[in-house]
């Protein structure tokens, strides 16, 4: 079997098979934590109290949390270890811009809620 020398798994194998599961576990974790803040935002801005552009980036955000768990479960499943590879360093780069793209929507979320809206403004 492909990463095994002598009976025993390849350290680095099993290295980069531990990193595809954490992928595989936060991103999916991810994606409910994107749907429920899009549901909370939904709610302050019927109650009036802000207007942001928040819940659509945080929806695309979503899809890009998904992408990166279905190419890590994908890798999890490939039998070319090569393959494996590609798919790892493809669903770990989205991950990253997908966590970035998560401190940037916060940072919005914060900047919309703490600034007040002025009366006539709009």
């Amino acid at each position: 079997m492909e990463g095994e020398t002598n009976g025993q798994r390849d350290p680095n194998t099993h290295l980069e098979h531990d990193i595809c599961i954490h992928i595989f576990t936060v991103s999916s974790a991810m994606v409910g934590v994107c749907l429920t803040v899009i549901g909370l935002i939904r709610v302050v801005i019927t109650l009036g109290r802000a207007d942001t552009l928040a819940d659509d980036l945080l929806a695309g955000d979503a899809l890009l949390f998904l992408i990166s768990c279905l190419l890590s479960y994908w890798a999890l499943r490939s039998r070319s270890l090569r393959r494996m590879h590609r798919l790892e360093k493809i669903a770990d780069g989205i991950f990253i811009i997908a966590m970035i793209g998560m401190v940037i929507i916060c940072a919005l979320i914060t900047y919309s809620i703490s600034v007040p809206v002025r009366p006539g403004a709009g």
